[in-house]
């Protein structure tokens, strides 16, 4: 069992697909990492899980920025979801779990987001 306060690995850097997300299993959860290279912040860590659709598919949306703020779309709904702090920017019922996410060397890993943000190495 993975300790909350470590870092576990889940992929790799050339994993990364650049402007798209990529699923990824943490512990018991499916989570959703998308690399924005042209931010400086330019990973991001949620969960698959859409609370809208029911269905693991937010590593499938279209990622862009609303008023500069990162986001991406479901693929079903359309809806935008924060990649900062993973509210629904249309709807205030919905939020979908962040990450904390770094590149240490190659490996990719993730932490809960107490660990607070990591960025790109």
């Amino acid at each position: 069992m993975t300790h909350q306060n470590e870092w576990t690995p889940v992929g790799s850097r050339a994993d990364l697909v650049p402007g798209a997300g990529i699923g990824a299993r943490f512990g018991d959860r499916q989570v959703a990492i998308f690399y924005i290279p042209e931010l400086e912040q330019s990973l991001f860590a949620v969960d698959n899980y859409c609370p809208i659709s029911g269905v693991n598919i937010i590593a499938r949306g279209i990622v862009g920025d609303i008023e500069g703020e990162p986001v991406v779309a479901t693929p079903l709904y359309k809806k935008h979801f924060s990649l900062l702090d993973g509210r629904c920017l249309e709807d205030a019922r919905y939020r979908i779990r962040t990450y904390a996410v770094r590149l240490e060397g190659d490996q990719l890993q993730l932490a809960p987001q107490e660990q607070g943000q990591g960025a790109a190495a």
